[in-house]
């Protein structure tokens, strides 16, 4: 199998897997997998997305995958990602939970399914010298990835939390300002912005390379420290349509996830390898290595949380009220987990998870 990398960004727009012949498909009869050519895939250069750069730099989901060759599209931030899997652009993505959340309630449930989690934690708020408590912030400059995306919609919960007004178009007592992760580096660099709630590698970069400090580790404001910030999206009707494809990628999505577990020398050089393949520079092993230290990679996409991400994105005024129940199907996952003798993980009354 061929396996095709593109490596253009795009801003707008314990598990051991056993494959068995006889495991339930996530659906009733479909075509064959031999009949999908082609997997489009979907994901982000950062630390939080290590599973899908694991599975391609070793080659997990090409194995898992057979004869159906995977493309992929590497985004900025969770909105675009999105785009381009509503226009049918991409099959599936790593993304956050927000924009999963958001698509699900705007498309009144038929845009996709989470399928899995891929990480938990690696999000905080990191500011300039000077700025030493909440109470310092007033008439600065933040930034985030992409306005509704994860961290955006915890900055602005946050903010408001702490007394702040914000809107959507940079205005209020904090200007927020929806940014790519690399301009946020060069802004803050040049005193533009004074701070950004980003995830992994961009905090441990503005830590380490830049002098900045953490203000806010989003783990501190979730029980046990848990919190989701990233899964595994598939467009519904690729689901329904191939759901023996959509099994084949999660047996290569739980095999880097093990990977990750299993290899705990090696991962840091082999994400960073494939960081420098997207973006043509790798991280200093200081900032890959702290990194890591922030961030747990598992395929529960922690449903229980889910609830209070929909009213944090209706607080922050970037999200429509809807249900999101019928947002996720983990009978493949599941289906895979009972196989290899592992415990299956929970939709939380959330959608389907029994094999």
């Amino acid at each position: 199998m061929n396996t095709i990398r593109t490596a253009t960004t795009i801003t707008t727009l314990g598990l051991v897997v056993v494959m068995m012949a006889g495991c339930a498909s996530a659906a009733g009869s479909t075509p064959a997998a031999a009949e999908v050519e082609e997997l489009r895939l979907g994901y982000f250069a950062n630390v939080t997305h290590a599973p899908a750069l694991v599975g391609l730099e070793e080659g997990l989901f090409e194995d898992a995958l057979g004869g159906v060759d995977i493309t992929t599209s590497v985004f900025n931030a969770g909105p675009a990602a999105i785009e381009a899997l509503t226009a049918g652009a991409i099959d599936a993505t790593y993304i956050g939970p927000n924009p999963s959340i958001n698509t699900f309630i705007q498309s009144g449930g038929a845009s996709a399914r989470i399928i899995a989690g891929a990480a938990t934690g690696g999000a905080a708020l990191v500011v300039a010298d000077g700025i030493d408590s909440p109470d310092d912030l007033a008439g600065t400059t933040l930034a985030s990835p992409q306005l509704g995306n994860t961290q955006d919609v915890a900055l602005r919960v946050w903010l408001d939390e702490q007394g702040y007004a914000t809107d959507t178009s940079g205005g209020g007592d904090v200007s927020i300002t929806p940014t790519e992760n690399a301009q946020t580096l060069t802004l803050f660099q040049q005193g533009e912005v004074d701070g950004a709630w980003l995830p992994e590698p961009w905090v441990s970069r503005l830590v380490l390379d830049e002098g900045a400090h953490v203000l806010q580790d989003e783990a501190e404001l979730w029980p046990d420290g848990e919190f989701p910030t990233t899964v595994l999206l598939v467009r519904a009707e690729f689901l329904d349509e191939h759901p023996d494809v959509v099994e084949q990628l999660l047996e290569g999505h739980i095999a880097a996830v093990q990977w990750i577990a299993d290899n705990p020398a090696d991962a840091p050089g082999v994400i960073n390898a494939a960081i420098e393949e997207e973006t043509g520079k790798p991280l200093a092993d200081a900032v890959i290595e702290r990194a890591l230290e922030h961030v747990t990679f598992s395929v529960d996409p922690h449903a229980d949380t889910f609830e209070t991400l929909v009213a944090n994105g209706l607080q922050a005024g970037t999200q429509k009220e809807g249900s999101i129940e019928g947002l996720f199907d983990l009978r493949a996952l599941n289906g895979l987990l009972e196989a290899s003798g592992d415990e299956p993980v929970s939709a939380a009354g959330l959608g389907e998870d029994s094999p």
